[in-house]
């Protein structure tokens, strides 16, 4: 049986997700990816412990993480907490979301649909055999649903004691702005958005988001930090043949030329001036924007949490440090 570290709070930064009064550990566990159907289910639970023993507490899924067989790492991630984590729910944070595609036919696919939102947590509770989910996001703007439908669907769920917040993932600044405002109305626990945000991708940065947030009470959980893998260590001397690109597993392989290659390496030699890796200094970035609460990481084996986990221990940057990050990324 599963015994976590007694030490797992010595070192772990806890940051409040806006304004409001629930702290997360500003490193989180995403299970996007390995921990599905296919995956090692003993290398996914190591993983789960790594991370709880790190002092790790937001665990991070969604309806269809596991595809192609949807639900299947919310199920893997049920098994996971039958077998010890159970007895530790008080200390996890833990998320879902719904919105795109998930079962055949009008009522699953992607959309923001009271029918589709409330019937899919309903599936993912029962999945992961929980009473309540944390956080509950609405998992991408749906353009073809009025958002007060969505917005009183996660208002819902809250009041049947279902969620303890709502969330919002993949909204820009005026998508936001509009469903914020039909949540003060309600006075629902609107807490977060969940938007992919690098040293690589600044669309945050420039829509104006990550301030919108900051003067609204909203705080980010932030996913993809490191690009698909860009942001460390593995392609400094070109694409490995065992990498995710080498393997055709992301759809970003065409960006990674000869400028990528000489900017992805002078931010490693800053990194180690620095005492880091890349990916921890590309976390660091990312934590330093007083709009982030916590950074969600992807994992294919434990190590690679440990590693992006040792970004806590040194996370100010100096002015100069961040005018050089710029300089770099203008290159």
């Amino acid at each position: 049986m599963y015994t976590p570290n007694d030490h797992r709070y010595d070192k772990m930064t806890y940051n409040h997700i806006g304004k409001s009064g629930l702290r997360v550990s500003a490193i989180s566990l995403g299970l996007w990816q390995n921990f599905g159907f296919g995956s090692s289910f003993t290398n996914a639970e190591e993983m789960c412990h790594t991370a709880f023993d790190l002092g790790i507490t937001h665990f991070d899924l969604a309806n269809n993480y596991g595809h192609p067989y949807n639900g299947s790492a919310e199920e893997n991630f049920g098994k996971i907490l039958d077998r010890g984590m159970r007895a530790y729910r008080d200390e996890l944070c833990i998320s879902t979301k719904a919105g795109y595609d998930m079962w055949p036919g009008v009522y699953g696919d992607k959309n923001g649909c009271r029918k589709y939102l409330i019937s899919s947590l309903d599936q993912s509770l029962k999945r992961m055999k929980l009473d309540y989910v944390d956080i509950f996001y609405h998992h991408v703007f749906d353009p073809n649903t009025p958002l007060e439908e969505t917005a009183l669907a996660l208002d819902h769920i809250v009041k049947q004691g279902k969620a303890l917040y709502v969330g919002i993932s993949n909204y820009n600044k005026a998508q936001t702005e509009e469903i914020m405002g039909i949540f003060k109305e309600l006075r629902t626990p609107f807490i977060v958005n969940q938007p992919s945000f690098s040293m690589l991708n600044r669309w945050v940065e420039r829509d104006g988001l990550d301030e919108f947030c900051v003067d609204n009470g909203i705080g980010l959980a932030v996913f993809s930090p490191l690009y698909q893998g860009f942001l460390t260590d593995r392609y400094l001397k070109g694409i490995p043949e065992d990498s995710r690109i080498g393997r055709g597993a992301t759809w970003i392989k065409g960006e990674l030329d000869d400028k990528m290659v000489a900017k992805l390496n002078a931010l490693n030699d800053l990194a180690q001036r620095r005492g880091q890796k890349l990916s921890q200094l590309a976390i660091a970035w990312l934590l330093n924007n007083k709009a982030v609460a916590t950074v969600l990481v992807g994992a294919s084996r434990p190590q690679q949490i440990i590693d992006n986990v040792g970004a806590i221990e040194n996370l100010t940057l100096s002015q100069e440090e961040l005018d050089e990050c710029e300089r770099i990324l203008a290159m």
